[in-house]
């Protein structure tokens, strides 16, 4: 399910509530720009214990389209590498 910036901004909200909203709410901005601009930078983004993302370039190729039966060449693009830490893995997969 994905997480709506409003939703996660409610959450920080009633979990700090000695913090103003205002607050939260450009903490929350600074940290989606600097990982944001950090890939474009094409560096790796490493929230030890949580997450890594990375840029991975992919290489031009040719490909088909499958309804007409078309080939189309795809220009060569970077994109981002998700993978989560092992303590994480291990919390979604374990059995309720």
């Amino acid at each position: 399910m994905p997480t709506k910036k409003s939703d996660l901004l409610k959450i920080l909200t009633n979990n700090y509530p000695n913090f103003y909203k205002k607050d939260l709410s450009k903490l929350l901005d600074i940290f989606v720009f600097e990982i944001k601009n950090s890939l474009k930078r094409k560096e790796r983004v490493e929230l030890r214990d949580v997450f890594s993302l990375e840029p991975k370039l992919r290489k031009a190729k040719y490909a088909r389209n499958p309804k007409t039966n078309e080939k189309i060449f795809i220009e060569e693009k970077y994109s981002i590498n998700f993978k989560s830490s092992k303590y994480w893995s291990k919390k979604i997969n374990e059995k309720i």
